[in-house]
């Protein structure tokens, strides 16, 4: 499971810290820190290729500026709380599978909670595709109506 301690007053720095030493030669650490850096809000550029790619079943392919966006909004809509826990994580070659449960209150205070596969690319070191497969109406429910209302929409 991700680090209790990813996230706190001080978060941000323990993030960029834990990211700088996760590299392809430990991919467990840099799936790790990627998932802490979505709970954060903000993944560490030092673990995306620069032409990194994320796909979605909600949202499709979406380039590394509209993904990192994207976290940025949903870490807004639930307030810095939504956490993504890894259940279950295997790593070959130059890819890994994470299996991740999230949970949180969204600002409206509504309850939230998914069950996530990510399925990631690795080169050179650095994170290069992820694929995302979710329960895709929690989503459509309760989190993009938040989000499309910070947008204001």
């Amino acid at each position: 499971a991700a680090s209790p301690g990813a996230r706190d007053s001080g978060g941000r720095g323990r993030l960029v810290q834990a990211a700088r030493g996760a590299t392809m030669s430990d991919p467990k650490a840099l799936v790790k820190a990627f998932m802490q850096g979505v709970s954060a809000g903000v993944v560490d550029d030092a673990l995306l290729t620069d032409n990194m790619t994320f796909w979605s079943v909600n949202s499709g392919e979406s380039d590394k500026a509209r993904f990192t966006g994207g976290i940025a909004l949903l870490a807004k809509a639930g307030n810095h709380a939504i956490r993504y826990e890894i259940v279950s994580l295997t790593c070959e070659e130059n890819r890994a599978v994470a299996e991740v449960e999230s949970s949180g209150t969204l600002i409206n205070g509504e309850s939230v909670a998914n069950s996530h596969v990510f399925l990631f690319e690795l080169q050179t070191g650095r994170i290069a595709k992820v694929k995302e497969y979710m329960n895709q109406f929690v989503v459509k429910d309760k989190i993009a109506p938040v989000m499309q209302s910070l947008l204001g929409g």
